[in-house]
């Protein structure tokens, strides 16, 4: 048997030249996730019994001489808000505890037809609502690099999934930097596409209009290739952008000479000392590379994390009203209907949920809505508009994707703002719309990895993967 690739673009070109099977392929991925898996709690379910038969049948189509998909064998693990048909979706929250649901995610559909192959579904703070995938009601997910710290979240299973090799690839959601936060933790690449540019039919929402699906992978390129498969106008998604899916691959490679590269002046100050060592590396590394580095302000960037925690919690105050105990998931019996729902509510959502959910719901209440809700929505517009003056002097902008590298189980645990403030550089982008990634570079105290955050403005994602494909490049240099 030939070796088998570690990227999804070498995994799908050898199946397809038949230089390996697609069931070889699988073989070899589950076979890791059972060595580790106990190690680290990627997975709230794998689904191997599924991934053989459908490795199988792709064999099947390639000795046959059937036409195959583009990613035909390609190993993916799904966050488990992305609902599955037939296949239990549990937001990791005890109140949708064995709900399978009737349709699929339009990503996974996608993703399907396009030949990869669903390995399992990754664990995540409950229903997306934190930074380091300790909210779970199933359990943490531990980093791969050191399983005594943390992965990031909320889509940490995602991020650790692919760290430890269990997937080339995988699909995460990001609200307010749950890509682009764990991919740094982790040391893998995360993508946060521009909002709109991939469909939300079928992710199991948090906050409507800040959420994101996205891609996590091993090199930048396997990025750009699984947000091209992704991407695309759908008619289930009413903030769908009505445009094809964007052509990316072809700019990893592209360089960045003559592009400018937005240096923030005015960052929030709080990232470790390493981290910063590694955004300036990393501006010296494009710098040499024959980009411009240029001096911005971003004035209204220390409001981002108070407006989005109002934002945030009263969208989710919304969204999460229907888990009710009548139509899906956990019911707690009570005496009459609505002590049914605070029965099964108090049951089945975790301390998190039930913080965020009481936050948002003060926030939009009679007399409070104004104060609150009101200028949370002019502050968003404030930040749109300091970024919109920013792109007009550069083509993207640098900053560290997190203030510090992986943390020891249970250290913010006990201060919500202290884990909140993991989330300053990442949420002004969802705030905005806009897309942005995290890409590995170099390391940082207790030799834990160092992401750098690339944004660009609204449907960007071509300079993004450009000098995301630079700092790959440039990243091997780097301690």
């Amino acid at each position: 048997m030939a070796a088998i690739p570690t990227t999804a673009s070498g995994i799908a070109a050898a199946i397809a030249s038949k230089q390996i099977t697609a069931r070889e392929v699988i073989d070899s991925y589950l076979a890791q996730i059972t060595a580790r898996e106990s190690d680290i709690h990627a997975f709230n379910l794998v689904t191997a019994d599924a991934a053989r038969a459908h490795a199988d049948a792709i064999d099947a189509d390639i000795a046959a001489g059937r036409p195959i998909g583009p990613l035909a064998g390609v190993p993916i693990a799904y966050k488990d808000n992305m609902c599955t048909h037939g296949i239990e979706t549990t937001c990791s929250s005890k109140i949708l505890e064995g709900w399978k649901p009737p349709y699929d995610a339009t990503v996974v559909s996608r993703l399907r037809d396009a030949g990869a192959i669903m390995v399992g579904k990754t664990n995540l703070d409950e229903f997306a609502m934190g930074s380091s995938t300790e909210n779970s009601a199933f359990g943490p997910t531990r980093n791969p690099v050191d399983i005594s710290r943390v992965p990031g979240g909320s889509s940490g299973g995602s991020a650790a999934a692919v760290a430890a090799g269990f997937a080339p690839v995988s699909l995460g959601s990001d609200t307010g930097g749950s890509i682009r936060q764990p991919a740094a933790l982790c040391g893998v690449v995360g993508v946060k596409p521009t909002y709109g540019l991939v469909s939300r039919y079928g992710l199991c929402a948090y906050a409507s209009s800040l959420d994101q699906i996205g891609p996590f992978a091993t090199t930048v390129a396997d990025a750009a290739l699984i947000t091209e498969a992704i991407a695309g106008h759908d008619a289930m998604d009413s903030t769908s952008i009505p445009q094809p899916a964007p052509a990316l691959v072809a700019s990893v490679s592209q360089g960045v000479v003559g592009m400018r590269i937005g240096r923030v002046t005015d960052l929030p100050a709080g990232a470790e000392p390493e981290v910063i060592a590694r955004l300036n590396e990393a501006f010296a590394a494009l710098e040499a590379a024959g980009a411009t580095i240029v001096d911005i302000t971003l004035p209204s960037l220390s409001y981002a994390l108070t407006a989005y925690y109002l934002i945030a919690p009263a969208e989710a105050s919304s969204n999460l009203a229907r888990y009710d105990g009548v139509r899906y998931g956990l019911r707690v019996n009570a005496v009459d209907t609505n002590s049914m729902y605070g029965a099964t509510r108090a049951a089945g959502f975790g301390d998190e949920v039930k913080r965020r959910i009481m936050l948002g719901t003060y926030a939009l209440s009679a007399g409070y809505y104004d104060a609150y809700y009101g200028k949370a929505l002019k502050v968003r517009r404030l930040i749109a508009e300091d970024f919109e003056r920013a792109y007009a002097q550069v083509d993207v902008i640098l900053t560290p994707t997190s203030p510090v590298v992986a943390f020891p189980f249970g250290d913010k645990v006990d201060d919500p703002m202290a884990m909140y403030l993991c989330d300053i550089y990442t949420i002004p982008t969802n705030l905005a719309g806009h897309p942005a990634m995290s890409v590995p570079f170099g390391t940082g105290a207790h030799g834990m990895p160092v992401g750098i955050q690339v944004l660009a403005p609204a449907l960007g994602e071509a300079p993004m993967f450009r000098v995301g494909g630079a700092l790959e490049n440039a990243a091997g240099g780097v301690k």
